[in-house]
């Protein structure tokens, strides 16, 4: 086999379609795309996702419920029962908590929910708190104080 012997597969090439030439050509006058109307005209039609006017879906589908955040704020959640087993007036952080084996895995900053008692002071430095904790955590004699 040479270069010059080189052909495509018989079958493989196919003429061009030649429409608006006549009705013996299979696609005269109107070039198969009907009468009238956006499409049968010559460029290209509507953008894809184009519905005429209406509100089209990828600007409908957002503004429904239940739909999930792109970038969710992701906490490292710990109830208020856990750190009842601390030493009294220490300061808690996210650190301070690894240290002592109550967190294994961080996934962000910490926010401490409000489930379960808390009877000694300490000093709490989380990313955020709920109302309850905050409220249980102060009423033991503790503080609470935000950090970003």
């Amino acid at each position: 086999m040479r270069l010059h012997n080189l052909q495509p597969k018989k079958g493989s090439r196919k003429r061009r379609h030649r429409v608006g030439r006549g009705i013996a050509a299979g696609q005269g006058a109107s070039c198969g795309k009907g009468m009238r109307g956006q499409k049968a005209r010559a460029g290209s039609g509507p953008f894809s996702g184009f519905e005429g006017g209406q509100m089209p879906l990828y600007r409908r589908v957002p503004k429904l419920k239940y739909f999930t955040r792109v970038n969710p704020r992701r906490y490292t959640t710990i109830n208020v029962s856990r750190l009842a087993n601390l030493t009294p007036n220490t300061e808690v952080t996210l650190n301070s908590l690894m240290e002592a084996g109550v967190i294994k895995q961080p996934q962000g900053p910490l926010k401490i929910l409000g489930d379960g008692e808390i009877n000694i002071p300490l000093q709490v430095k989380a990313g955020a708190f709920t109302k309850s904790a905050r409220q249980k955590i102060e009423s033991a004699g503790g503080s609470c104080e935000v950090v970003s």
